[in-house]
């Protein structure tokens, strides 16, 4: 990698620190945030680093407050499938900004987002769209109570919905990250409404189901789950719930806030062809600004208010900015051979990493749908939390840690995804590979 995307690393009591600038910027932020970031899990905690401060970001790059650069497969944890900076989002964002950045009133903008969406989701007749992933959680859930007059949800382990209180059950994520088992402040008679099972596990689903019949308002799960690291299901285990859910009067959740619009333009409901009820989404459809939305069937949908009795609002929700912005990333990826380029170059990352650490001699399991994926430190099979957890963090830790000095820019914890976008181009993604062989190779070494 070039000398400007080297990092020099200062070791402290508490772990590994950042230099000069993103430490000074730490320091402060730590007076005034708790923790010092604004997300969990960007606080680098479990890689037991100060997270570098990012001043800037163009294609598949980042600069840090130092001017150091990173190849970035964070991509702002999924949505920047197109890179940093797109011209079209930026003609978008740039169109829309004299116009105003608010209103809180009905936009066009508003109506061919919706069409957009219900065009290339499978299953969904409308949508309501609103300002977060959890959000997005939150209301489908509270939708399906209202329609079905249940209370009990059925979420999986190590899959993350948001941070609402009855999904913070079992979570994937920062939950995950930071060893806290699920968290204080949620009380018990709200989570006790939560039925968690494991993954991939048909048998545990259908004893939940047994046990609560007639009480189960919806299952909720990530098609393509990627809050414990990437975890990939079977065609016929979401068959089986799809099958499972109509059978016993209850809805099913497809939670595609991280897969859709990646995996396939329909998301993984397409890319499996097993539709739900309700989908939520988030991420991709806001082009890098802060948005999410909920849709389904007609009759489902028309239940909301102000149309039906089923309250849910929000002042930002369908922002301007996020709309343009949203609708020229979407616009982007409907272009021919778009996706067939995301799935080769994931390919070629995903096989590539699993290669160079097999010919270092050190035990990877490599999970990949599509553009995103993740390396767990196990011999594997990795398929649900309780095996994600066995693998290794200690090597993580050490892998992150060497990639981060040459220039790889990860997500600061063993269970999250990495993704790749449109702007990583083979060379890059070649320099990835050079730069992930030598730390395997000093992995492979302090084994000695």
């Amino acid at each position: 990698m070039h000398r400007e995307g080297r990092v020099r690393l200062i070791r402290r009591r508490e772990g590994v620190r950042m230099s000069t600038r993103s430490r000074d910027l730490f320091d402060r932020a730590v007076q005034l945030i708790p923790g010092g970031v604004n997300s969990p899990v960007r606080a680098g905690k479990s890689v037991g680093m100060d997270p570098p401060f990012i001043d800037r970001a163009e294609g598949c790059y980042l600069w840090d407050a130092d001017g150091r650069r990173y190849v970035d497969y964070v991509c702002s944890w999924g949505p920047m499938i197109l890179g940093h900076g797109h011209p079209s989002v930026i003609q978008a964002l740039e169109a829309q900004l004299p116009k105003g950045t608010s209103y809180g009133a009905p936009t066009e903008l508003e109506i061919e987002m919706a069409r957009t969406i219900v065009e290339m989701v499978p299953s969904i007749d409308m949508v309501r769209m609103v300002n977060s992933g959890t959000e997005a959680a939150m209301s489908a859930i509270r939708l399906a109570r209202g329609a079905t007059g249940r209370e009990k949800i059925v979420k999986f382990e190590g899959c993350y919905h948001g941070h609402a209180d009855s999904l913070l059950v079992s979570a994937g994520s920062g939950v995950a990250t930071l060893a806290i088992p699920g968290s204080p402040g949620v009380p018990a008679g709200i989570a006790a409404h939560t039925v968690s099972v494991p993954l991939n596990d048909m048998d545990a689903v259908e004893t939940a189901f047994e046990r609560h019949k007639g009480e189960i308002a919806a299952l909720i799960v990530e098609p393509v789950p990627a809050n414990a690291g990437v975890l990939p299901q079977g065609k016929s285990f979401l068959e089986g719930l799809r099958r499972l859910t109509r059978e016993q009067g209850s809805l099913l959740i497809f939670d595609e806030v991280i897969s859709g619009f990646r995996v396939a333009p329909g998301g993984a409901q397409e890319l499996y062809g097993v539709l739900p009820d309700l989908t939520c989404m988030g991420k991709i459809i806001g082009g890098g600004l802060p948005v999410g939305a909920y849709g389904g069937k007609r009759d489902l949908m028309e239940r909301m208010a102000p149309q039906g009795d089923i309250y849910q609002a929000g002042t930002l929700s369908g922002n301007p900015l996020a709309m343009a912005a949203g609708l020229a990333t979407l616009n982007a990826l409907r272009q021919e051979g778009v996706y067939a380029s995301l799935e080769e170059k994931g390919r070629r990352l995903f096989e590539g990493l699993g290669e160079r650490a097999r010919a270092a001699g050190v035990a990877v399991t490599v999970n990949r749908v599509g553009s995103l994926g993740s390396l767990f430190f196990t011999e594997g099979p990795v398929r649900d939390f309780a095996s994600a957890a066995a693998s290794d963090t200690s090597r993580f830790r050490s892998y992150y840690a060497r990639m981060l000095e040459q220039g790889i820019y990860l997500a600061p914890s063993p269970f999250e995804a990495a993704f790749v976008s449109t702007a990583h181009s083979d060379e890059v993604i070649g320099q990835t590979l050079d730069c992930a062989a030598r730390a395997f190779k000093g992995l492979a070494s302090n084994q000695k």
